[in-house]
């Protein structure tokens, strides 16, 4: 299964709305063929595997980190290719989290003699599309917070300034999180502060652009913003309230970027509504890279799954900069909100701390 797992991660970030899933066919204890979802519409990772034994497996053992599809969709049932193979075991990670489907394809294969076995390193299969559990059942997308800051706590100077506060290895695996998501999204005041491009820059490749997002309710973006002008081929949105009028958007609409209008509350955009939005669009995993204001508002209307919060050993060393997180916090320090499921990695002198959001 670990196998497996470790193909599954090769489809992260280009399987969207599907789950990204790996399969391996064992015989006698040996792998003899492999598999994993590269993308909706193609073969799904059973297929794929069985596929390089010419579609048979007679006797043989599969193991896949999701499971088996027994409905048509882009591509026919996995099931119907698991029977016609000759399978005698199918092992599984973790059941389909739809709904509609679960475990359906278990049923299926039970019922025309595979043996099956579910829940084998079930919490890493389900860690692996954590963005895909939270999609299909409740249509919303998993929104994930990065967050750079001092040792003392401040993520830019009282100008705005931020450039840099982590090391290349730290920016690296956060072109690695653009990568792996469908959109990424910031306020403006961060377009405003750091003009950026919000591309996927790795040293080995390029990699895939996500979806750029940007919270804009009175559509104060510049004209000549990096993010409006740039070779990718992914697109940009701006966000803006129904105060915005048709005229306003014209330009930039002109300039290939969507706007799209959104409830606001309290004078803002209104980001659990818009999270809804997103999710009628089938984004399913969501990157927020700042600013305080949106990570304020964010967190408080609890919508964060996850944080990924870089510590760099530098001291800012004063009170003005700018904090995680802007707007009302708690009252006593007991109420703060806790992190659990942590994981502490090093980036040369910078700490990652990731974690998961524990709203009691």
């Amino acid at each position: 299964m670990r196998a497996a797992l470790g193909q599954a991660k090769k489809g992260l970030g280009r399987t969207s709305p599907n789950p990204a899933v790996g399969a391996v066919v064992v015989k006698d204890g040996v792998i003899i063929a492999r598999g994993y979802h590269r993308k909706a519409g193609l073969p799904h990772a059973e297929v794929e595997a069985l596929n390089k034994l010419g579609g048979r497996a007679d006797g043989l053992t599969l193991y896949v980190t999701l499971e088996p599809c027994n409905h048509y969709g882009r591509t026919p049932p996995c099931t119907e290719a698991i029977l016609k193979s000759g399978l005698k075991r199918v092992v599984i990670g973790m059941k389909d989290p739809n709904p509609d489907v679960s475990g359906g394809g278990c049923e299926f294969l039970k019922k025309n003699g595979v043996s099956v076995t579910t829940g084998v390193l079930e919490t890493e299969c389900r860690r692996l599309n954590e963005a895909f559990l939270k999609f299909v059942t409740l249509r919303r997308p998993f929104v994930t917070v990065k967050s750079a800051l001092t040792l003392d706590g401040w993520t830019a100077t009282a100008t705005g300034h931020s450039k840099w506060i982590t090391n290349d290895r730290s920016r690296q695996f956060v072109h690695g999180l653009r990568d792996r998501s469908d959109a990424v999204m910031m306020g403006v005041g961060t377009v405003l502060a750091d003009d950026p491009l919000f591309t996927t820059r790795l040293k080995r490749g390029r990699g895939r652009d996500p979806l750029r997002i940007v919270v804009d309710t009175h559509l104060k973006t510049p004209r000549d913003a990096k993010i409006l002008h740039h070779d990718s081929p992914a697109d940009t949105i701006i966000v803006v309230g129904p105060g915005v009028t048709f005229e306003d958007q014209k330009w930039y609409n002109g300039k290939g970027v969507s706007t799209l209008t959104c409830p606001i509350k309290a004078g803002r955009i209104d980001l659990t509504a818009l999270m809804g939005i997103l999710g009628d669009m089938s984004v399913t995993s969501l990157l927020v890279e700042g600013g305080a204001s949106i990570v304020g508002s964010l967190i408080r209307e609890k919508l964060v799954d996850k944080f990924y919060v870089f510590k760099a050993p530098k001291i800012f060393g004063g009170d003005d900069g700018v904090p995680m997180a802007s707007g009302p916090g708690p009252k006593t320090m007991d109420r703060s909100l806790i992190l659990k499921d942590l994981r502490i990695r090093r980036f040369g002198e910078d700490i990652l701390i990731e974690g998961y959001p524990d709203y009691g």
